[in-house]
């Protein structure tokens, strides 16, 4: 039986988890969610002064990470679909910086035109989205010719022991943590093992990408593969 990723049920799954959201992501990886995001950011330096969009930003870790790296005058927007992940990013937000412009919307409908942005970023999201194409023809879409899109995701890693032996703790072990630390109706952390089993990974991935009109992929595989960096072009037309 697949997860169930409807949009109703995600919502408030990470409404209910919004509070304890960041402190369960640096507890549950060993701080290495914050790692991962810095390498995304690293090799994705912006170039231009067009804005930059992460989508399903949660909390806006991800976004609040560009805001510090591009000039003040390049605008920064973040997205998600949950008012109380949103409400908390927007008061990470570090005071004397410019402001990043936080948005509640769907990620299959997002509201912006065509070719906005240089980048366009989803980081852990992109497996929440219901429809993950739907998700991916927005991303594209929105995106500049010439700009990126980078997708930061949870990924299964391949070689042994270490596969066998994460394997046991990411299905096992991680969700009791989780589950007994955020206390949630919906079975949150036994949805990430359950999503991420799902979820398109290397060559899959990259064929959606290359799916939605977006071309020089390549990815990255961070920590022994526990999570991948995948980078795309929206080609110039």
């Amino acid at each position: 039986m697949s997860v169930d990723k409807s949009g109703h049920r995600v919502r408030q799954m990470f409404g209910e988890i919004a509070s304890r959201y960041d402190f369960l992501n640096h507890l549950l990886s060993l701080s290495m969610d914050r790692y991962w995001r810095w390498r995304a950011i690293r090799k994705t330096p912006p170039e231009g002064k067009l804005p930059i969009l992460d989508i399903c930003t949660g909390t806006g870790d991800l976004a609040l990470g560009y805001r510090r790296r591009v000039d003040a005058e390049i605008p920064v927007l973040a997205t998600d679909f949950c008012h109380e992940m949103l409400l908390l990013g927007a008061k990470k937000a570090p005071r004397g910086k410019p402001p990043i412009t936080w948005i509640e919307a769907d990620s299959e409908r997002l509201p912006f035109p065509d070719g906005m942005f240089q980048i366009v970023s989803v980081a852990f999201g992109l497996r929440n989205i219901s429809d993950t194409e739907r998700g991916l023809q927005e991303m594209a879409r929105v995106c500049a010719p010439g700009g990126t899109v980078v997708v930061l995701e949870f990924s299964m890693p391949v070689r042994q022991p270490f596969s066998a032996i994460y394997r046991v703790y990411f299905r096992y072990i991680l969700p009791r943590i989780g589950q007994l630390l955020a206390r949630n109706r919906l079975g949150a952390y036994n949805y990430l093992p359950q999503s991420v089993g799902e979820f398109p990974q290397g060559e899959r991935l990259a064929e959606r990408l290359r799916a939605v009109g977006l071309a020089s992929i390549r990815w990255h595989r961070f920590t022994f593969g526990i999570a991948t960096l995948y980078l795309a072009k929206r080609e110039q037309t």
